[in-house]
């Protein structure tokens, strides 16, 4: 006679094989892309390099310290920006996987949510790419003391990039944060406001904790971040349970 499973445990074990199977399918996505994106690795890490290639004085150019990092650092390079891309996918995956479980109202925030948090990640390397790299590498470069020749090694600068990519990208999401907790109703949009000098302070004091320390990325990237905490706020209230509305409105 065939041994059945509990009724109780075949929904479990029909979501955990969902699950890994759309995380399956994320990973073959990012392979695929990194494959197609291989052969580009060197050129990928000149792109990136150029920021602080141009400001770089007379004939110096950037070093690899390490025997192995030539290789090693665009492969870093090319894996990280493969994930980067694949990102969309891998939300609609996890979009794909959530939506059956949601109310129809529930479905209605969620997929917005999901898209606009690809589009602010991408919007804050933008951000860092053009906007911060050139002024924060033409200060460094500026301020060199005489007799002393700047030649950054590839990896260093490769971890430096990646820190400000991933601190500019997670801050461009404060929107969608203050969002999901207006709307869970965890958070009220007018009390948040209230905090607005607490928050400016807050958002400098991340700056100088998630950037080098120069007061130009601080800068750059406090004042974005408290921009964007505004626009979260103007959202938060549009999504707020109507009793908090109904609260604040007495």
């Amino acid at each position: 006679m065939i041994d059945q499973q509990p009724l109780d445990s075949q929904p479990f074990m029909a979501h955990l094989i969902e699950f890994r199977n759309r995380v399956l399918r994320s990973v073959v996505a990012v392979l695929v892309i990194f494959a197609g994106l291989f052969s580009f690795s060197n050129d990928l890490y000149l792109y990136i390099s150029e920021p602080i290639r141009a400001y770089l004085p007379g004939n110096l150019t950037m070093i690899a310290t390490e025997v192995a990092s030539p290789f090693l650092t665009p492969f870093k390079l090319t894996l990280v920006l493969s994930i980067f891309a694949a990102m969309p996918f891998i939300l609609y995956q996890t979009w794909a996987f959530l939506a059956p479980g949601l109310y129809k109202r529930e479905k209605k925030i969620v997929l917005p949510l999901f898209f606009s948090s690809v589009v602010l990640f991408y919007g804050g390397m933008a951000f860092a790419y053009y906007v911060v790299f050139p002024l924060v590498f033409m200060f460094f470069t500026s301020i060199v003391p005489d007799g002393i020749s700047v030649m950054p090694d590839i990896r260093s600068y490769l971890d430096f990039v990646l820190k400000l990519f991933f601190a500019f990208g997670l801050s461009f999401e404060i929107p969608i944060a203050v969002v999901i907790l207006s709307w869970m109703g965890a958070v009220e949009p007018d009390n948040l406001a209230k905090k607005r000098p607490y928050v400016f302070v807050l958002c400098f004091i991340l700056g100088m904790l998630l950037t080098p320390p120069d007061i130009i990325s601080q800068t750059l990237l406090a004042i974005p971040m408290w921009l964007l905490f505004e626009i979260g706020i103007l959202f938060g209230r549009m999504v707020a349970p109507k009793q908090i509305a109904d609260e604040n409105s007495k």
